[in-house]
């Protein structure tokens, strides 16, 4: 006998109670692209905005080897040994050609998916860019309604397109391996830009000289970009997850940084900011949606994109040919 799916009422007071196995169907509800669930978790989302907003939300990205899922582990203690509860939204790369994702993240965080005050959720990035899930930011409202005061969103890994996290969270942390090659020409500026602190992980060992010369390095590099918006100065720290040495710094410059922004007034008017480019991102996507539907757009599309191979009209023109094309369904679908 199938179970009825739960009432949008019932998500919303499981999730306000804190039931963990509603909130991860909660999230699964949301991740669902079939036109009833969207319904459903449209009205889900309206429900619990109130309740939403009061978690420090924190972005962590890097490149692959240099010990996130660690790292977070140990934060994550941290943080949790403090009394906060915290959720961790980890994103797995999807394949291009099956859309798999291995989804293996609570496996490499033991300790963190055993503990009580810890939530631990992994996601399929799906076809989204940036280093993100397709309803990460839905994921983290749901979180924030559940009563997790923490917020932490691992992204995929680092790279040309993984900066869509810095649109969601209120601290963005780039974590850095020293000893890897050229320290900095391994990384993109633009991350650097974006980034509130700078970490340098597996500072032990015989890897501690190594991570204290990074660790200048990029200090030194910080000096040549220009400040951000909340008036803050990025830090460069160092830590270690295999000994915990450094783990406290990191938690309570977070902790700084989240007391320097309220103050300031920039957490607020960045959150606000950051909904108008979630609006924008999402009515951009719905468009591209709506448009790869409507079947008798296809051969018109199709002429016009085998004209832009051969050169035969500019791809300006053919897009606005297309867009025209669009229109001009929408107008007889509503005649």
């Amino acid at each position: 006998m199938i179970k009825p799916a739960r009432t949008t009422n019932e998500y919303y007071q499981g999730i306000l109670a804190g039931n963990r196995v509603i909130l991860a169907q909660a999230i699964t509800l949301v991740e669902s692209d079939h036109p009833d669930d969207r319904s459903r978790s449209d009205e889900l989302l309206n429900q619990i905005l109130s309740h939403t907003g009061k978690a420090m939300r924190i972005g962590i990205t890097g490149v692959p080897g240099v010990g996130k899922s660690a790292f977070i582990e140990s934060l994550g203690g941290l943080i949790t040994s403090s009394g906060k509860k915290l959720a961790v939204l980890t994103i797995d790369p999807s394949s291009q050609l099956t859309r798999g994702s291995i989804l293996g993240d609570k496996t490499r965080m033991p300790t963190l998916a055993k503990n009580e005050m810890a939530f631990i959720r992994p996601s399929a990035s799906g076809l989204m860019t940036g280093g993100v899930g397709s309803r990460t930011r839905e994921s983290t409202l749901l979180c924030e309604a559940a009563g997790f005061e923490v917020i932490i969103i691992e992204t995929v890994g680092v790279g040309q397109s993984e900066t869509a996290v810095r649109n969601m969270v209120d601290f963005f942390l780039l974590l850095l391996l020293a000893g890897a090659g050229d320290e900095l020409q391994g990384i993109k500026k633009g991350i650097i830009e974006m980034a509130d602190a700078l970490v340098i992980t597996k500072a032990d060992g015989a890897n501690m000289e190594r991570a204290l010369e990074a660790q200048s390095e990029f200090r030194h590099a910080l000096h040549l970009l220009p400040g951000n918006d909340a008036l803050w100065k990025p830090r460069v720290l160092t830590c270690s997850a295999l000994t915990g040495e450094g783990i406290a710094g990191i938690w309570s410059m977070i902790q700084d940084y989240e007391a320097s922004a309220k103050t300031s007034g920039y957490l607020q008017g960045n959150r606000e900011a950051q909904k108008v480019h979630w609006l924008k991102t999402s009515f951009d996507h719905l468009i591209r949606d709506d448009l790869a539907r409507r079947e008798n757009l296809n051969a018109i599309r199709l002429t016009l994109e085998e004209k832009v191979k051969k050169d035969e009209i500019a791809v300006s023109v053919a897009a606005r040919k297309l867009l025209a094309a669009y229109y001009s369904a929408i107008r007889g679908n509503n005649s």
